[in-house]
């Protein structure tokens, strides 16, 4: 019996240092670190025990790592697309939120002039494209969370319209 306890005791212990390590590498949300421990083979009293762990020392806060996603990336996506992803990294959407007041407050994104640098790497002001480079250019925006309507301003404001066809 005895012998039984120090082996959960030992697993336990490496899926503590498991976690530590993974750590090392980079901030994680706390789902996703109990995937990891998960994933290494480790039993679900284990990887409680380890996050539990981790925890206690501040090394794994889900609202540190949102404001932390969220003041790095502000200026490469959207806020619906940065919204998706941190949800699908376990964040639960009140700590998004509360993360995006803190995080935008302090740096207020303008979604705007990130369309207008995405655009402007592929087409010059001015610019006629035809049905499908328009078509591909709007779904490439959309992809990136972007609402149509911004898009829409964005290419008037920089005369970026779609050719009639009827040129030569």
């Amino acid at each position: 019996m005895r012998q039984e306890e120090d082996s959960q005791e030992a697993v336990i212990r490496k899926a503590k240092q498991k976690a530590m390590r993974l750590l090392e590498q980079m901030d994680r949300s706390e789902r996703n670190l109990r995937q990891k421990l998960a994933q290494n083979g480790f039993p679900p009293k284990a990887v409680d025990a380890a996050v539990d762990y981790v925890k206690s020392y501040g090394y794994v806060d889900d609202g540190r790592y949102a404001r932390n996603y969220l003041a790095y990336r502000l200026q490469m996506k959207s806020r619906q697309k940065l919204f998706q992803e941190l949800y699908q990294k376990g964040v639960s959407k009140e700590i998004i939120e509360e993360a995006w007041a803190e995080v935008s407050a302090d740096e207020s994104p303008d979604e705007r002039s990130l369309i207008r640098r995405q655009v402007l790497k592929k087409y010059e002001p001015g610019s006629r494209l035809d049905v499908g480079q328009m078509r591909r250019l709007y779904g490439f925006l959309a992809r990136k969370g972007f609402r149509y309507d911004d898009i829409r301003s964005v290419l008037e404001e920089e005369d970026i319209c779609q050719s009639d066809g009827l040129e030569n």
